[in-house]
């Protein structure tokens, strides 16, 4: 018997100019659709990220063969598998590994990957919170890591964390509090989100307007490290604030790919910058993050970021997220 299912997928057409053109709709698909893996998983949940915003919405820059199912992360069941230690049954997730950029994605009821890349869903968190949590917590989570991997402690001063209501920002927030830092949240949305933002541990909410424009490359001493989301004069005038030796992390381009930036802060204070890849994270770091995840995160916190929405409503959501108008996660339920 042939198992069909839903997806969304994104087609590429060009035109008798030669203009192409990016959409993104439902399809029925069947198995004989799934691309190659040695792991075929029933979906429960995927997630509306950044990227997703990006494909869904004709955006270029992640979408690299097409037709293609979008969505960069999956949560499910396995149904099957040839892959050593997985079994019918097991709840599984992935986060990037070219998901919904040159591998068929998460947004769709079934998908059929390469198993030696997925992670066992922890027990203590479950579907829906891994889900929730994604490829934005567990890039924070790998922010986060990278942060103590520098040395810094609670105890060396504030952290900065931008686009602070968004996924990456909210679960940083919310992470780095529960580890014992003080951390100040910069947002565009500072009045309206300013109670959620307490609620997760933030001590200071600053708006986005103060790091948003050009700023001298040497500023103020005051944070001890900075996790971006933001990119661009954001960036930069965060890393003019570090303390000595400070560190800032990057992970996110909302307001831009460029950085300019000047030497200054890292010959004359000794700061760090570090990139942060969560698509092409080993399996190692994947595992530990998830663990960390499962461990330092505070699941009624992260309940009260989740939105759950079904899944032909999946392009409205990347609609708002690229308006920056997405607070905290967005869950697809692909089944709803």
């Amino acid at each position: 018997m042939t198992t069909t299912f839903r997806a969304w997928l994104v087609s590429k057409e060009t035109d008798a100019s030669g203009t192409a053109t990016q959409t993104a709709s439902v399809h029925g698909f069947t198995d004989d659709d799934l691309g190659a893996g040695d792991t075929t998983v029933s979906v429960q949940y995927s997630s509306i990220n950044y990227k997703d915003g990006l494909a869904l919405c004709g955006r270029p820059g992640v979408v690299r063969n097409w037709p293609l199912v979008a969505g960069i992360d999956l949560v499910g069941t396995v149904e099957s598998s040839d892959s050593a230690g997985w079994a019918p049954g097991d709840t599984v997730l992935l986060n990037g590994a070219g998901l919904g950029e040159s591998l068929h994605g998460g947004l769709a009821q079934r998908a059929r990957i390469d198993g030696s890349r997925l992670v066992r869903v922890p027990d203590a968190l479950g579907p829906l919170r891994a889900a929730a949590i994604g490829t934005a917590g567990f890039t924070a989570m790998l922010s986060v890591m990278a942060v103590e991997r520098h040395g810094v402690s609670p105890g060396d001063g504030p952290v900065l964390v931008t686009g602070a209501a968004g996924g990456v920002g909210s679960v940083a927030v919310a992470l780095l509090s529960r580890l014992g830092f003080e951390v100040v949240a910069s947002t565009g949305r500072a009045d309206t989100e300013r109670e959620y933002l307490t609620m997760l541990g933030a001590t200071e909410i600053l708006d986005r307007g103060t790091l948003s424009e050009p700023g001298k490359p040497m500023q103020s001493q005051r944070y001890a490290a900075v996790v971006d989301a933001v990119g661009s004069h954001t960036l930069v005038n965060a890393i003019a604030q570090l303390t000595s030796g400070g560190v800032a992390t990057a992970c996110g381009l909302a307001q831009g790919t460029d950085l300019p930036a000047t030497v200054l802060p890292f010959i004359l204070r000794g700061v760090s910058l570090v990139g942060i890849n969560s698509v092409e994270a080993p399996l190692g770091l994947r595992q530990e993050a998830w663990s960390r995840l499962e461990r330092d995160l505070d699941p009624e916190l992260l309940d009260g970021m989740i939105e759950v929405i079904p899944l032909d409503a999946a392009k409205d959501s990347a609609e708002r997220i690229l308006a920056g108008g997405v607070r905290g996660r967005t869950v697809v339920d692909v089944n709803a």
